[in-house]
């Protein structure tokens, strides 16, 4: 199990569109894979998971991952985030 920080960039945020694109990608890897805020962690291949977190620009948020892929996983999850979600 590794971790990451990362710090969200894009205006507004992982919401609607961007979330989509984050738990697509998300998706595409073996590992299971969470968003943590604060004291609260998700599934970060649940869409209602992500837009529960409520995150906005300027946040940061650990992103954890468990399998096989773990690091291709939150390296391409920070990837997607650092270009502000241009997939």
């Amino acid at each position: 199990m590794i971790s990451r920080d990362v710090t969200i960039q894009n205006n507004v945020g992982l919401h609607a569109r961007p979330a989509t694109f984050f738990i697509q990608k998300a998706n595409s890897y073996k590992a299971s894979i969470w968003v943590e805020k604060e004291d609260r962690r998700v599934n970060a291949k649940s869409l209602l998971g992500v837009l529960s977190l409520g995150i906005v620009k300027g946040m940061t948020v650990t992103l954890i991952a468990d399998g096989v892929d773990e690091a291709a996983a939150l390296d391409g999850l920070s990837e997607l985030i650092a270009t502000g979600f241009e997939d």
